[in-house]
Formats: structure tokens, C-alpha cells, sequence
């Protein structure tokens, strides 16, 4: 099949992701947690760009079963709840036919998991940014593992999605990817070596050196890109390891997705903030 026909308007002088959409940092020890604006139904985010607090815990859900429809729903007023309680920046990434559901009902980021870079259209099957917005997405990751893109493609979709004030989490299988990909300066960048995704170990202990020289590659070419550590956190200690090793949060799924009680799972996790 042909893929569809990207518009020229794009081009590198378009603005990036990561100077629209500012990252507030605040401190995990806080009692109260960051302002996040409510947003009702499907009103759109407005063309400024939404922030985005760090240090961050991202939780994708992919397209586990217990985390579809109703559960997704569930799931991100579980996350809002224990954010809160914990004063940790949260957002949540659900499966595409349940963002405008799961965005309507909480009030914390809700960014897609894949975003085409493509304009809105006869393109039967793809997910244009601007379908993003319409849905109340905050952005989406692009070029997981599980749903990779081409460097071009992935410059693309950035640009797209900070044109219309969403914000981009570029995932990156390695330091080299990392250094690439953040030339693009979105909002976040996850490191995820693939071999370690849905497995016991974490990229953050396991290969601690990933991690560290992912955040100094980012720093050299987008400093304003923050940095993401995915890939086998399960527990607060992979957590802190992570922070400890200069990333801004960490991008999560099995480690709550297939866990037997999801509430556990993911104080746990936050416990590590």
C-alpha cells in the first residue's frame, strides 16, 4: 500500500516541540502538586502549548486487556488520584480509540501512543495530529519500539505536533538514536533499549551507561529536551536510579499494565519520586 502524501508545508525551520512546550520542573517533595488546567469534553487545547510538569511518570498502556474502554477510563483516574496524593507529575498514554474518553475524564496529560506524520484527510486507517487535538490529546509518543518510524518521519511528526501546541515523546532504542532523534527537539525523549521492554530488568540498572549517555547526547544537541527512562522499571528503585542518573521521569507499561493490582503497582512506583 502507498503510503499517504505528506505536505511540503513542513520543513526544519518549522518550531519544535521543545521550545513550545514548556517542561515546569518542581520538586517530587512538594506537598501540593503542580496546576494542571481542566479541560471539559472535547474542547480542544488551545494553540499555546500545554506544559507538561517533570520529573515525570508517563504510564503507556498499550493494548493490554483491563486497560481498554472502561478500564483505560479507570485506570487514569487511578493514576490522577495517586499523582496527587504523591506530588508527582503524571500523564497517561492510552490506545487510540480511547483517548476523547479517557481525555473528558481527567484532568492530567493524556498523550496518544503513535502519531502519523501526515495532514488530515482521505487517509483511511492513519492518525493525523490533527485528530490528536481533536480528541483533547496532549501530544503522543513517536517511534516506540512496537510502532517505529524513519528519522524523516519522525522530524515530521514532531514539527506537526508542536505546530498545534501538542507536545512530542520521541522514543529512542539507544545512546546514538538518542543524539538523531533529539535534532528534532521534542518535549521529552524516552530511552528504551527494546530487549529490555516488558522484561524484570531495568534499562536504569541494567545498563546504567545508557541512560547517562542518552541524557548527556540530549543535552549536547537540545537541551531543552528532558529526558525519559523506559524499559523494565518496575519498582521505586529503578525509579530512583533512573532520576539519579539525570533523566526527568520514566516512561512505564507492563510494570502496571500486567501487574495483579494496579494501585500497588503504581504507588510503588511513584514512591520512588
Amino acid at each position: 500500500m502507498t503510503s499517504p502524501r505528506r505536505s511540503k508545508t513542513s520543513s526544519p525551520a518549522s518550531p519544535s516541540s521543545s521550545e513550545n512546550t514548556p517542561i515546569a520542573r518542581y520538586s517530587s517533595t512538594a506537598t501540593s502538586t503542580p496546576f494542571v488546567p481542566v479541560r471539559s469534553g472535547l474542547e480542544r487545547p488551545p494553540t499555546s502549548p500545554q506544559t507538561i510538569a517533570s520529573p515525570l511518570f508517563l504510564l503507556n498502556l498499550k493494548a493490554y486487556p483491563g486497560h481498554l474502554g472502561p478500564g483505560a477510563e479507570r485506570t487514569a483516574r487511578l493514576l490522577e488520584e495517586l499523582g496527587r496524593a504523591h506530588g508527582v507529575a503524571v500523564a497517561i498514554a492510552p490506545a487510540t480509540p480511547d483517548l476523547a474518553r479517557v481525555a473528558s475524564a481527567v484532568a492530567i496529560p493524556v498523550l496518544a501512543q503513535h502519531v502519523d506524520p501526515i495532514d488530515s484527510g482521505a487517509h483511511t486507517g492513519f492518525v493525523p495530529a490533527e485528530a490528536l487535538q481533536a480528541s483533547g490529546a496532549w501530544g503522543s509518543l513517536v517511534n516506540h519500539s512496537e510502532h517505529p518510524l524513519s528519522a524523516v518521519d519522525v522530524r515530521d511528526a514532531v514539527q506537526r505536533l508542536a505546530a498545534l501546541g501538542l507536545a512530542a515523546v520521541v522514543c529512542a532504542r539507544n545512546v546514538a538514536a538518542a543524539r538523531r532523534l533529539a535534532l528534532a527537539r521534542p518535549a521529552f525523549l524516552a530511552v528504551e533499549p527494546p530487549e529490555l521492554i516488558g522484561g524484570d530488568r531495568s534499562v536504569s540498572t541494567a545498563r546504567p551507561e545508557v541512560v547517562r549517555g542518552a541524557v548527556s547526547a540530549v543535552e549536547a544537541v537540545a537541551p531543552k529536551t528532558r529526558v525519559l527512562c523506559g524499559a523494565g522499571v518496575h519498582d521505586r528503585r529503578d525509579v530512583a536510579k533512573a532520576l539519579e542518573l539525570g533523566s526527568s521521569g520514566v516512561l512505564v507499561a507492563s510494570a502496571v499494565t500486567r501487574a495483579h493490582d494496579a494501585r500497588v503497582a503504581i504507588e510503588e512506583l511513584l514512591s520512588g519520586f
